[in-house]
């Protein structure tokens, strides 16, 4: 029997290691677990049954009427994911989007600013507190955006589309620059 196709991670090599200027830093996270719950349970239920089924390093971020993404940096494990759809039965459902989605991370003191090239979602702290999430475009692309910071955000994007806002980002960043932030 053929080996099994090994997942590389969309966002590897020399030019995607990272950016870094005008007050902004890019960066691939890694390609961990992402998984997309759907049901009427709420975010302290979940987190605790997240937490018995052995996913102990996530976030819960709302991506619309009772769904939820659970993002983190390990790989799901079969068992675990199994555990906790046991665990959800009857609340919610799971489905595994690890293999489907790739997580980019933005910080600085200019990042509002370079998302705010893409996207019209308000930015500001008052309104868009840690934590909070909202899934909008940013250019032709549907993309999640979480603030994990004071100056720092986290997108998450479909895997096919991962190096186009990449680039689209990266090009971004660079006009920031231009523009003497």
């Amino acid at each position: 029997m053929p080996d099994l196709p090994q997942q590389k991670p969309v966002l590897a090599g020399t030019k995607y290691t990272g950016i870094s200027e005008a007050g902004i830093r890019l960066q691939a996270l890694p390609e961990g677990h992402l998984l997309h719950v759907l049901g009427a349970i709420e975010p302290s239920a979940l987190a605790a049954e997240l937490a018995k089924a052995g996913f102990a390093k996530t976030s819960i971020r709302k991506a619309g009427f009772r769904q939820w993404f659970v993002a983190g940096d390990e790989l799901p494990v079969p068992a675990t994911l199994d555990a906790l759809a046991a665990a959800l039965a009857g609340k919610a459902y799971v489905i595994d989007q690890s293999h489907g989605r790739v997580r980019i991370g933005i910080s600085g003191r200019s990042s509002r600013l370079l998302l705010s090239k893409g996207t019209a979602v308000d930015l500001d702290p008052a309104v868009f507190p840690e934590g909070h999430s909202v899934m909008t475009m940013i250019g032709h692309l549907s993309v999640q955006i979480v603030r994990t910071g004071d100056d720092s955000f986290e997108l998450t994007v479909l895997r096919s589309f991962a190096a186009s806002l990449w680039h689209e980002l990266a090009h971004m960043a660079a006009s920031a620059e231009k523009d003497g932030v």
